[in-house]
C-alpha cells in the first residue's frame, strides 16, 4: 500500500469548516501520528465518503503524514451500486480494496440484525487492518451517532457510555479513530450533496424500526423547542458530576 498523492486538493468552501473540526479533533484525542497507515472503513453513504476525502485532502497541508486505504465490505445488503463505488474510487486516485461477506443462505431472518452485520462487519475491518499493515482504522460516525449512542445505552442498556473518538484495542496493536466526532449531519449532507458521491440507498429491512432510528426521531422532535440539545448531550459526559452520582 502506497500513500495516496494524486488528486490531493487543498480543503475550500464548506470543506475547509469540516476540515477545521476535523483537525481539532484529532489534535484533541491526538488520532494521527506521523506514519500511520489508516484504513478507512467505507459503506457508500455520504458519511465516510466525506472522511475519506477530508483526510485524503488534509495531506495536501497536514505536517503529520499518513497513507490511507479505503476497504469496503461487501455483504450483499443492497446498500450502494458496487460498480459506481468503484468508479467513484478509482476516478479519484483511491487505494482501496473489496472484501466479500457470503451470508449463509439457511440464515433465519432474525439472526440478520444490526447486530449481526454490525459485528461481522467489524471483525472483518479489524481481520483487513491486520492483513495490510495498517495500525488505524478510521470510522465515519460523527456528532449525530455518539449523542444516539448515548441515549441508546441509557434508555435501553441501562449504562452511560457512547462511542469513543479514540479506542486503543489488542494491547495498542490496533486503535479506532472517529475524525467526524464534532460534526453535525446535517453539515456532513450539506458538503455532501456539492460532491460527486456515488449515489447510495438501503434496503435493509431494519433501517425504519430499529432503536436507533426511534432515537433519531425523539431527538429531532426534541430540537424543535431545543436547538442545543445534541451539544449539551455530547458535552454532558465531558462534565460529570461525581458528587451527584448514585
Amino acid at each position: 500500500m502506497e500513500l495516496t498523492i494524486n488528486k490531493i486538493t487543498k480543503p475550500k468552501g464548506k470543506e475547509y469548516f469540516l476540515s477545521k473540526k476535523v483537525g481539532k479533533a484529532i489534535m484533541d484525542y491526538q488520532m494521527i501520528s506521523e506514519g500511520d497507515r489508516i484504513l478507512v472503513a467505507v459503506s457508500g453513504g455520504k458519511d465516510s465518503l466525506t472522511l475519506l476525502k477530508i483526510l485524503r485532502d488534509r495531506l495536501s497541508f497536514s505536517p503529520v503524514k499518513y497513507e490511507l486505504l479505503a476497504v469496503y465490505i461487501d455483504m450483499d445488503e443492497g446498500f450502494i451500486h458496487l460498480q459506481a463505488l468503484k468508479d467513484y474510487l478509482k476516478k479519484n486516485g483511491y487505494n482501496y480494496h473489496i472484501e466479500k461477506i457470503d451470508i449463509p443462505k439457511d440464515s433465519p431472518s432474525e439472526r440478520l440484525s444490526c447486530f449481526w452485520c454490525s459485528w461481522n462487519r467489524r471483525k472483518t475491518l479489524f481481520q483487513l487492518a491486520d492483513k495490510f499493515n495498517c495500525n488505524k482504522v478510521a470510522l465515519g460516525h460523527h456528532l449525530d451517532d455518539v449523542v444516539e449512542t448515548i441515549l441508546l445505552n441509557m434508555f435501553f442498556n441501562g449504562e452511560i457510555s457512547a462511542m469513543c473518538p479514540k479506542q486503543i484495542l489488542f494491547g495498542g496493536k490496533l486503535t479506532i479513530i472517529r475524525p467526524l466526532v464534532y460534526i453535525e449531519e446535517k453539515e456532513i449532507i450539506s458538503f455532501a450533496n456539492q460532491q460527486d458521491f456515488p449515489q447510495s440507498y438501503c434496503r435493509c429491512p431494519n433501517s425504519l424500526n430499529s432503536k436507533r432510528a426511534y432515537i433519531e426521531r425523539l431527538i429531532k422532535n426534541l430540537e424543535k423547542d431545543f436547538p442545543r440539545v445534541k451539544n449539551n448531550i455530547f458535552g454532558a459526559l465531558k462534565r460529570i458530576r461525581k458528587e451527584y452520582l448514585v
